[in-house]
């Protein structure tokens, strides 16, 4: 059987774990934290990194940061897992969800304006596969409007928009590293703070169950206290250094990925031509990170055939979001702006198909013919 996903391991994350473990110092922002932090703000530019607990823990504090409240309106695709909006729900803010572009499944950066009321407070981009949104116009509304843009970043770790790191555009960015990503630490995540250094501090602050703790370990107060709403999103130094051993090996992982993606895109060519299948698509100004292979079927019943289908063969494909305007906490918590005109029908169509590092060549060869047998 050819899993769908297999965490990554890259072989030095066992011998980095001991080592904290006999260091005695295993609660969070150790020396492992630490290096994790400074390896992505040096590769995406940003102004600070903080490792958090997972990627919802990194939405809800980016919610806090943005100093949402009960009664704001927030936008976002309604294409996304629901830790994107239960981050602004838990805030009391409404959702206004709007409908996504065919082409990337990103939200449709000409809808958003539209939508945008006197209530309206944050932008939340979500980045669909690594494949950055239209980041340009997008910023150009927030600035227009005075409101914050907040990337859901999960999937976009050494993703690029025209250069910029996905992230590290809007106010804040939110990376997940649960076991499914391209970088893991089981569970966890990070919150890339681009504003300002009060939003830095505030950020410290925010993470450490609301006090200054951060600061008194640098020597800069004498003691600490509670300053601010605040809770435990600060994760284990031994998961730190489970991630850290694959940060260090990020280029090699990255690599590993795109080859497979690019495998699968050529190879499945010919059924985009006979008009069979879609194939992803990556905008010229998008640098991407092969967090996700997917195509597309014809419909519903097409894509449930298919999906059984390889499963017999034994691949382990599936789909991917339901969206949530259609589940009920959706009608409870939000409202979709405009038109449905892509959203449903394209999330209905997709297919995730094995995508992990240490994929090996003759696999996704077989996954390419078994797809094809299908088609025949």
């Amino acid at each position: 059987m050819i899993n769908f996903n297999v965490p990554p391991y890259v072989g030095k994350e066992l011998d980095y774990i001991k080592e904290v473990v006999e260091s005695r110092k295993i609660c969070g922002d150790g020396v492992y934290t630490k290096k994790c932090q400074a390896i992505i703000e040096d590769y995406s530019k940003t102004n600070k990194c903080l490792l958090t607990t997972s990627g919802t823990d990194s939405l809800e504090m980016a919610a806090l940061l943005a100093n949402i409240k009960e009664g704001d309106e927030v936008i976002m695709p309604s294409y996304t897992f629901v830790s994107t909006a239960n981050a602004f729900v838990l805030r009391g803010a409404k959702i206004v969800f709007v409908d996504i572009r065919p082409d990337t499944n990103n939200i449709d950066e000409n809808l958003i304006e539209e939508a945008i009321t006197e209530k309206t407070k944050a932008i939340v981009p979500v980045h669909y596969a690594g494949v950055g949104c239209e980041m340009d116009t997008i910023m150009d509304i927030a600035k227009r409007y005075n409101l914050k843009v907040i990337e859901d970043a999960a999937q976009g770790v050494m993703s690029f928009y025209k250069g910029k790191a996905l992230g590290a555009i809007g106010d804040f960015g939110c990376y997940s590293f649960h076991e499914t990503k391209n970088y893991s630490m089981g569970e966890g995540g990070a919150i890339l703070i681009n504003s300002n250094k009060d939003d830095v501090l505030r950020g410290e602050i925010i993470r450490e169950k609301g006090t200054n703790r951060a600061q008194f370990f640098r020597g800069q107060i004498d003691k600490y206290t509670w300053m601010d709403a605040g809770s435990s999103f600060l994760p284990s130094e031994l998961n730190a250094a489970y991630l850290y051993a694959q940060l260090e090996m990020k280029e090699v992982i990255n690599n590993s990925r795109l080859e497979s993606w690019n495998l699968y895109n050529e190879g499945l060519k010919d059924l985009q031509q006979k008009g069979l299948i879609e194939l992803p698509f990556i905008p010229e100004n998008c640098q991407h990170n092969a967090h996700m292979f997917y195509i597309k079927t014809e419909n519903l019943d097409v894509r449930t055939n298919l999906i059984s289908f390889l499963k017999e063969n034994g691949v382990g494909a599936v789909f991917h979001y339901i969206p949530l305007h259609s589940a009920p906490a959706g009608s409870k918590y939000g409202r979709f702006y405009g038109e449905d005109k892509y959203t449903t029908k394209e999330s209905e169509r997709l297919v995730r198909l094995p995508m992990y590092y240490g994929l090996e060549k003759n696999q996704v060869e077989y996954i390419i013919d078994t797809i094809k047998k299908f088609y025949k």
